[in-house]
């Protein structure tokens, strides 16, 4: 599946926050996105033991291909990284699914994919009809917006404390500020958009907890979520 960029490819960099880590949003990523969406409603996705809250299903090779063609290039500008080859612990078509009163703590809250800061995330929204984006945010209490090997035990020695208290005022998918996080920044889920940053800096989904989540790839909250290693 031979993959091109759209001719109005547009990368823009932002920082999150206080803390400022690196974001890249590219818009019109893909020249032909429906057809990704199409490859998307073939495959038979499954519930996998991450806390992910929906089904997943593995994204064509040639994706993966895709992606480091389209983002070494612009590794070093802005993520003070050097290009090299990319290697993928995760590359998946994703449907949250999972219905907000089914969430257990973690899933209610902002999550880091990783401590390392070298290691990157990427979200390709494809879906339409207001789905949501992503924000990240800041900790209340230790004033954290990125969790590395530093901050690990202090950032979790929090969470157990404040556990309690979250637990009682705040259900479902975050959305927005809660007693104990802050929004640092927000992206919106445009179709055919591409956002890229750090997976130790503390993100969610944005999602509606009062609308029903559908498990069809063509009509519900889809896109394509991995991870990368960058190898050189």
């Amino acid at each position: 599946m031979l993959m091109h960029r759209h001719p109005d490819f547009r990368v823009a960099r932002r920082a999150i926050g206080r803390e400022g880590a690196p974001l890249l949003i590219i818009d019109n990523l893909l020249a032909d996105p429906e057809r990704m969406v199409r490859k998307a409603a073939t495959r038979q996705y499954v519930k996998m033991a991450t806390m992910f809250p929906g089904i997943r299903a593995p994204a064509p090779a040639s994706y993966e291909a895709f992606l480091q063609a389209t983002l070494n290039p612009l590794l070093r500008e802005c993520f003070d990284m050097e290009p090299g080859r990319f290697v993928f612990p995760m590359c998946h078509f994703s449907l949250v699914t999972q219905p907000a009163t089914r969430l257990h703590f973690l899933q209610r809250i902002p999550h880091i994919d990783s401590v390392s800061g070298n290691g990157l995330a990427t979200v390709h929204y494809l879906f339409r009809g207001g789905w949501g984006g992503t924000d990240f945010y800041r900790h209340r209490r230790s004033g954290f917006e990125y969790v590395d090997e530093q901050r690990h035990g202090a950032y979790f020695d929090c969470l157990a404390q404040e556990r309690r208290l979250e637990e009682e005022t705040h259900a479902g998918y975050i959305n927005g500020d809660t007693s104990m996080f802050e929004r640092a920044a927000s992206v919106e889920g445009v179709f055919n958009r591409l956002i890229v940053y750090r997976r130790n800096s503390l993100h969610s989904g944005r999602i509606e907890n009062d609308r029903a989540l559908s498990t069809d790839p063509a009509t519900g909250r889809l896109s394509i979520n991995a991870f990368i290693d960058v190898v050189h």
